[in-house]
């Protein structure tokens, strides 16, 4: 990966199928790398595992002229059939310090914090960055925690030095005042899986970030 891991958190996509408005996900994640992603995260709840490597593979091959990095959700046998260069993981999904004996030393790891308790044992374990979960409430995903809102991400600010990616319901009218509030990078889904130009709104979020101080 050409990107330092905290320059490519910065603009941080997390896939939808259900967003992309009848697009493929090559169209949507190509338009949204030209714009400035600089990471993705493939999520896939529901695909069998033959499908969800085979995509996976597919989403991996796209991004690598670009040097983005592609992150698997969860699954940690997917990251490691595809040779993904990082895996993000839920309160409930493997426990980090296994995860971090099964994967290359290379492959970074980030986990979804959703209460303070989450984040007193983050500073424990061989995480590469925190995914503050969520920010504001989201209908992309209905199984979240209570949000965090701006004062709880500068509340986690004050916790840790680990890189923090602010996720749910971020859009462009409420990003700079996320990144105001401690965040270190955007994690984004409708804003950009359903845009009517990915590429136009992965450069208004560019646009965003450059006009913040980098954390």
């Amino acid at each position: 990966m050409r990107l330092p891991l905290a320059e490519a958190l910065r603009l941080y996509l997390v896939t939808d199928q259900a967003s992309l408005r009848g697009r493929t996900l090559a169209d949507v994640l190509l338009a949204a790398v030209q714009g400035g992603v600089r990471c993705v995260q493939l999520r896939e709840k529901t695909l069998a595992t033959r499908d969800f490597v085979a995509l996976a593979l597919a989403v991996k091959d796209l991004l690598a002229p670009f040097d983005v990095p592609l992150i698997i959700n969860d699954r940690m046998d997917v990251a490691l059939a595809c040779g993904a260069q990082g895996v993000h993981l839920g309160q409930s999904d493997m426990p980090v310090a296994l995860a971090r004996q099964l994967l290359p030393p290379g492959v970074f790891i980030g986990l979804s914090v959703e209460n303070l308790a989450d984040v007193a044992r983050a500073a424990r374990l061989p995480v590469d960055y925190l995914g503050i979960s969520p920010v504001y409430a989201t209908p992309t995903k209905t199984d979240t925690a209570i949000p965090w809102g701006l004062a709880g991400v500068r509340q986690l600010r004050t916790m840790t030095e680990l890189p923090l990616v602010a996720i749910g319901g971020i859009h462009q009218g409420n990003a700079a005042a996320v990144l105001q509030a401690g965040a270190d990078g955007l994690a984004v889904v409708s804003a950009i899986c359903s845009a009517p130009d990915p590429r136009a709104a992965a450069r208004s979020f560019q646009d965003i970030l450059k006009a913040q101080p980098t954390p």
